[in-house]
């Protein structure tokens, strides 16, 4: 087997905690297509399957931006593609399991299409554990890159499809921005946009600052030129993406931080701004301040707590307490009362015991979520969490994940029914998936609504009446 030692340079857990003040540089001119690539594409298609977070969604609409550049066009059927990505995750085991199922299969359709061009990238590309299994077991598997070098996707196919061997180009380094992708967006009205990249939190259950890197953010005057051009091309809603917003412009040298991009982003007029995410432990009162005042900033909060006990909080590396989170959550919704907020939480955390996890159940009954997004805990090879003794039995984690739902299926229903018989603006974005006569969008409170409406209004801003309420979604009649 061919030595790929040189190529593979797996991002350091242990180097990663020590980051040093290393230049981030902003490079504009990064992406270029190697003359004989042009046109490659032409007449042939490219498939590319998103796993994970939304970050990997705008990955993934720079991937196929890239790919279209060279000519290829878009499959949704993976037989009649000659380029197929799997931009993967790896947050979770499950999502692993999902990559690795769909590896397999894809080891069929090479049978039949030897000259198929079949990618891994994204955050499982960064782990080296990952790495060698495709190597040891998944020859099918042309090409692997990470998170860094996305940028480089026209030289590395490139180099798949004259090489006879795997291309394998993952990069350990971090510090560069790269602007002046292409890009293809998923969604013709609403759109991600970028404004930093990595975490520098390690909490100690999550491997994505190990797969991410480290945080370094977008300069100001390139993510409100990406907006202004969204808000040109109609676009009506934008969410400003990070693994952790709050900590944009950390990496400056003023004080420009995310409340003032916010606000810098809010007087540029586009409808609908959202954000994703914040971590508690750095959401300031200017943020709070900032989301207030301006109309234009959607009223709905992503908030993740984990855990409602401060101890398992510690052992998460959350740098908060029960006590700090419930403060914020109360100085939130004071300020900002009609705020929809949304979680996160794990349950089953090593060393968690049943009084601890009660906890959990309180804190949720208190702040009465619209939404969260629960889990079990999954240990991730590397991290701190994943060395400590995981002491629960799978039955009672998924008897407090059992619990748990329930309560959340309660409150989400019970923050539904205060929009009943309401009118609320939409931004509506088709027709239902489950009824061609029905048009689905979001309120600002981002509510999944499905209504009765003029086909005419989608890509707009419509007022609609609430005539019926389920758990996850709402039901009505567009207002004339």
């Amino acid at each position: 087997m061919k030595d790929y030692s040189q190529y593979f340079k797996g991002p350091s857990l242990k180097d990663a905690k020590h980051r040093g003040k290393d230049e981030i540089h902003h490079i504009k001119d990064a992406y270029e297509i190697p003359a004989d690539m042009v046109g490659i594409g032409k007449g042939q298609k490219y498939f590319i399957q998103t796993y994970g977070c939304q970050a990997n969604e705008r990955d993934s609409e720079t991937l196929a931006g890239i790919l279209e550049s060279l000519g290829y066009s878009a499959t949704d059927e993976i037989k009649d593609a000659q380029v197929v990505l799997l931009n993967t995750c790896a947050i979770r085991e499950n999502a692993e399991e999902k990559v690795f199922g769909k590896i397999g299969y894809l080891k069929k359709v090479k049978r039949t299409n030897p000259n198929i061009i079949f990618g891994i990238c994204g955050c499982m590309a960064q782990e080296e554990v990952v790495v060698n299994k495709i190597l040891e077991k998944h020859p099918q598997v042309d090409l692997i890159f990470g998170t860094h070098n996305i940028h480089r996707l026209p030289v590395l196919l490139k180099q798949a499809m004259l090489d006879k061997e795997m291309v394998l180009e993952v990069w350990s380094k971090e510090g560069d921005v790269i602007e002046n992708l292409p890009s293809h967006r998923a969604h013709p009205y609403k759109a991600w946009v970028n404004i930093m990249y990595g975490c520098n939190k390690f909490c100690t259950y999550c491997i994505v600052p190990y797969t991410r890197g480290k945080e370094r953010s977008r300069l100001k005057e390139e993510i409100l030129q990406e907006v202004l051009e969204l808000k040109e091309q109609g676009y009506q809603e934008i969410t400003l993406l990070g693994q952790n917003v709050n900590s944009y412009g950390k990496d400056f040298q003023d004080n420009y931080n995310f409340a003032s991009l916010l606000e810098d982003v809010a007087k540029t007029g586009i409808p609908r701004i959202r954000f994703t995410t914040s971590h508690p432990w750095d959401f300031s009162d200017e943020m709070i301040d900032v989301i207030a005042q301006y109309d234009n900033i959607m009223p709905a909060i992503h908030l993740p707590v984990q855990s409602g006990n401060s101890e398992v909080l510690k052992r998460m590396g959350r740098r908060y307490t029960r006590e700090d989170y419930l403060k914020l959550f109360d100085k939130i919704k004071s300020k900002i009362p009609d705020c929809t907020i949304t979680t996160d939480v794990i349950v089953g955390f090593p060393g968690e015991t049943d009084e601890q996890f009660e906890d959990t159940l309180s804190l949720y009954e208190y702040c009465e979520y619209d939404l969260a997004y629960t889990f079990i805990y999954s240990p991730r090879a590397g991290t701190p969490a994943a060395k400590m003794e995981d002491d629960i039995d799978i039955h009672t984690k998924e008897q407090r994940l059992y619990r748990l739902n329930d309560l959340v299926n309660e409150k989400a229903l019970k923050q539904n029914q205060k929009f009943l018989n309401q009118v609320v603006e939409v931004l509506v974005e088709g027709t239902s998936k489950k009824d061609n006569e029905m048009l689905t969008g979001y309120t600002k409170h981002q509510k999944l609504i499905n209504f009765k409406g003029n086909p005419e209004h989608i890509g707009q801003i419509v007022p609609v009446r609430v005539t019926e309420v389920k758990t996850w979604a709402l039901k009505g009649e567009e207002v004339e």
